[in-house]
């Protein structure tokens, strides 16, 4: 069987290999949707990762079609179907080209891309014609270092343009670099039937708790610091200093699981961390209406992961300069200011991650048109800091007030009325 041009992943190179935790970030988009939906896979083989990850997410109403790797043959692939059983069987097809699939909600390509930027061009929309309306292609490609070349330079141009999540895989041969495109506008009513999205940027380390990819970072150059001390004064004790900072440096960037509030009518606190203020007031650069804000302080003992309130879209965000005092001062009203915007079936949303006085560095990955589950993780503050949630003040009744602990992804402070 022999794909056509169109649909072509890889180049001369020849394939890469994609693992589990890749895989398993190829399919989140497949993973997250609760609603039956029809999703296409093209270019599987029986031992493909992707083929074996997105079986897993499927769910009783879903509908997989797929299409064979250059190298697979259709027989062998449906054979490897068949023998999963009859569930798997009733839900997975097997065809032998593109052309025969039929439009999906989610399209991915289980294999990465490695040719070059005008053959990625061509892949891309080969498949984004097999795309519903709001619908999501999910591809990979290779992270070289340096200078970004062929599919990986056309990609970041489509990622620019289209993107709405991606996600740097490091615990794969080699590292790649997944993208998730949206190339028509999804409604924002479709968070509302989504789960929190897999997020390969936090490192498990035993169930429930992870650490967050800033967090090896940091511990890593901590030990680095330590590696150096060690080797240029070996007599001196000065070593221990970075090297016992490294463990409490990587806890401040824990990312434990949590259990997210089912009632659709819950808004979740955004951050851990105790209330400071809850308090109806006026925002011109968020339109004309009274708006609920409920602040909240997160010491440097909190977890600093920030997770959505709402289920929404995100339809804007940008950042406020200002300056660094203690979060907990009236005067934190100036700080630096990162604001996501995020359109939902209550209206307009606003989540405010501040800084203060030790926190310099704000991190937000929900680029403009990603859709955010409730609790989902969307981004950090590294150490001490402020998370401000807006909600119009028709819309919502508060349930917290000043003093009062939150947890993250948790803690209902407010419900839709």
């Amino acid at each position: 069987m022999t794909q056509s041009p169109a649909v072509r992943t890889t180049g001369r190179s020849g394939p890469v290999r994609i693992g589990e935790r890749a895989a398993r970030t190829l399919v989140t988009e497949l993973a997250r949707m609760n609603d039956p939906k029809a999703a296409l896979l093209v270019g599987a083989s029986p031992e493909s990762a992707v083929l074996a990850a997105a079986i897993e997410a499927l769910l009783p109403g879903d509908q997989l079609t797929v299409v064979p790797a250059e190298a697979s043959d259709a027989t062998a692939l449906r054979e490897h179907v068949t023998a999963q059983g009859r569930w798997v069987a009733d839900r997975v097809r097997v065809v032998d080209s593109l052309p025969e699939a039929e439009a999906a909600a989610v399209v991915i390509a289980g294999e990465a891309f490695t040719g070059t930027a005008e053959e990625t061009r061509s892949a891309i929309d080969g498949l984004a014609k097999h795309l519903t309306d709001g619908a999501v292609l999910s591809v990979a490609t290779p992270a070289t270092p340096g200078r970004t070349t062929g599919a990986a330079a056309e990609l970041a141009r489509q990622d620019a343009l289209y993107g709405v999540g991606a996600d740097l895989v490091v615990r794969n041969v080699p590292p790649v670099r997944v993208y998730r495109l949206r190339f028509t506008t999804a409604a924002p009513a479709a968070a509302d039937r989504l789960a929190p999205a897999y997020r390969p940027s936090s490192v498990p380390l035993v169930r429930g708790m992870h650490i967050d990819s800033n967090g090896v970072a940091a511990a890593g150059i901590t030990l680095g610091l330590a590696a150096l001390a060690r080797v240029a004064r070996p007599s001196s004790k000065l070593w221990l200093l970075p090297a016992l900072a490294a463990g409490p440096v990587a806890a401040f960037f824990r990312d434990p699981e949590r259990d997210v509030p089912e009632d659709p009518n819950a808004v979740v606190a955004s951050a851990d961390g105790k209330v400071l203020s809850v308090q109806r007031l006026y925002d011109e650069r968020f339109g004309d209406a009274e708006w609920l804000r409920v602040a909240v302080f997160l010491s440097v003992l909190d977890v600093h992961v920030n997770r959505s309130p709402v289920a929404g879209k995100v339809v804007d965000y940008f950042v406020a300069d200002g300056g660094f005092v203690n979060a907990m001062k009236p005067d934190a009203e100036h700080n630096v200011a990162a604001y996501t915007v995020l359109d939902t079936s209550h209206g307009t949303v606003v989540v405010a991650q501040r800084t203060g006085l030790i926190a310099r560095r704000i991190v937000q990955r929900a680029p403009i048109g990603a859709l955010l589950a409730k609790g989902e993780r969307f981004g950090l503050i590294r150490f001490g800091s402020r998370t401000d949630v807006y909600l119009p003040a028709d819309a919502a009744e508060p349930l917290v007030g000043p003093g009062d602990k939150v947890v993250g992804g948790s803690t209902v402070i407010a419900r839709w009325r």
